[in-house]
């Protein structure tokens, strides 16, 4: 199923400084690679297993790199928030690829 949400305009991020470097270290992908799917054609999906206080988006899309990204992330004081970001798996990819 897939949502479309409005996303704050104009658009900024937002990143709490643990969850860039858990991107960076362990995903290896910078901040600016996580941000660069929102600024292209993407599938976003409301995630209400993980939305407990606040609403959590997934969204899937490639960094300017073409790589894929797999994106968890909220809206908070207008700016979007990176959870978490890492490259899509194989279904994740494959389901993209049926969106785009």
């Amino acid at each position: 199923m897939q949502n479309i949400i409005d996303l704050p305009e104009p658009l900024q991020f937002e990143w709490d400084e643990h969850n860039s470097n858990k991107v960076r270290l362990r995903h290896n992908i910078m901040p600016v690679e996580a941000e660069q799917p929102f600024l292209s054609d993407y599938a976003v999906l409301f995630d209400d297993r993980h939305s407990i206080g606040e609403k959590r988006y997934q969204l899937v899309g490639p960094n300017n790199k073409g790589q894929i990204l797999f994106i968890v992330f909220t809206i908070r004081n207008n700016k979007v928030r990176i959870i978490s970001a890492r490259s899509a798996n194989r279904k994740e990819r494959s389901n993209y690829g049926k969106k785009a």
